[in-house]
């Protein structure tokens, strides 16, 4: 069926025409003459806030998307409030939604034509859930507002259900969960949450991590751990976390190790050393141990391969008797998986035998780890 081009003269055009044309100005959602909506990247506009109980959302311009009816701009010009929170329920919690809607009468048989904010109160519960909008509604959600139970503390802002939207080709700030399931070949995306940068293939269904170039290195967060002050510790065989070196991981997560550890100790107290990582994750590492600044004895090139995380007594090389004076390195290289929990990496050691020479790790070791998948 023959339509209207855009600009063409004497031509009147229907507002659902020129929506459906503005569809060009954003990304895809993935269906014939459909556009992401959302508000801009960087863009503080649109932002909701509590003063009290009192809602405000700030002024600001967002682009919504109705099935078959294109794309809606919409702004508003000041700061505005849709009212208060709701008191809050005696026994249970409650989510509430602010969002931004659109009224075209044409869609939604409402007998007006404009934009603004609406609050939506929530259904309180043992498992709280956000509300829905009704189904004849054009809205874009902003905010969730979490209202515990009475005396249970204050209402709290949440932004994270506001959608972002860009340019065709621009790159789309969204979180693992609201990543679109298709786009573009090529098209990218920044993922908040896990800090990495995702693409999608040529069949714009199938996501991967960026590359710097094809079998390089994933472009992922680097985390880097360094201690800033030596750590004795004596008359003790009891692991425990070492006080610097510890990093943060995410879950389902795989990761390069790197670590070097500089210690002090005698052949008699030694240093024994673990990992301890979130639940159900595991790691293989191996270290080496190399008496790098020793005087006055043979070198050590003791490997030591760890299979899972543990304190299980890996033992760093051997010491000259009666001096904790020298230092040696242990140098650590592994891999990391995580399951379902986030936590920590870290470095865990204590004497081999309890004596009162003390052993050492020194200023300057450090831990890196780099998300690889």
């Amino acid at each position: 069926m023959p339509t209207d081009p855009l600009w063409l003269p004497t031509i009147s055009y229907a507002e659902d025409e020129l929506r459906r044309m503005d569809s060009l100005l954003v990304m895809g959602n993935g269906s014939a003459l459909g556009s992401r909506a959302g508000v801009r990247p960087g863009d503080p506009g649109l932002t909701t806030t509590l003063a009290g109980s009192v809602i405000n959302v700030s002024a600001g311009v967002a682009s919504l998307h109705r099935s078959g009816q294109g794309l809606y701009r919409a702004y508003l010009s000041t700061s505005t409030s849709p009212g208060s929170v709701a008191a809050a329920h005696a026994t249970f919690a409650r989510i509430d939604l602010v969002y931004l809607r659109v009224w075209d009468t044409s869609v939604d048989s409402s007998g007006l034509l404009k934009a603004d904010v609406v609050y939506l109160q929530g259904t309180a519960s043992g498992s709280p859930v956000a509300p829905t909008p009704g189904a004849t509604e054009i809205y874009l959600p902003l905010a969730t507002i979490s209202v515990p139970a009475s005396g249970g503390g204050s209402p709290s802002v949440s932004t994270a259900v506001r959608p972002y939207t860009v340019a065709p080709g621009g790159v789309l700030p969204c979180t693992t969960a609201t990543a679109p399931s298709t786009g573009g070949p090529g098209q990218i995306m920044y993922y908040t949450d896990t800090e990495t940068f995702w693409y999608f293939k040529a069949d714009g269904t199938t996501k991967a991590v960026l590359l710097d170039s094809a079998g390089a290195t994933t472009i992922g967060k680097s985390i880097y751990a360094r201690k800033t002050a030596d750590t004795t510790r004596a008359s003790t065989t009891a692991y425990s976390a070492d006080p610097h070196l510890t990093v943060a991981v995410l879950a389902n997560a795989v990761y390069e190790v790197e670590a070097l550890i500089l210690y002090s100790a005698d052949a008699d107290r030694d240093l024994k050393l673990g990992w301890s990582g979130p639940a159900s994750s595991s790691m293989q590492w191996v270290g080496h141990n190399l008496l790098g600044f020793e005087t006055g004895a043979a070198a050590d090139n003791l490997p030591i391969d760890g299979q899972i995380l543990g304190d299980l007594g890996y033992q760093a090389g051997g010491r000259v008797a009666g001096s904790n004076s020298e230092i040696a390195t242990m140098t650590v290289r592994g891999i990391l998986i995580t399951a379902g929990s986030a936590g920590s990496l870290t470095f865990r050691w204590a004497q081999i035998v309890s004596g009162a020479v003390g052993t050492i790790v020194r200023s300057g070791s450090y831990v890196k780890v780099t998300r690889i998948s």
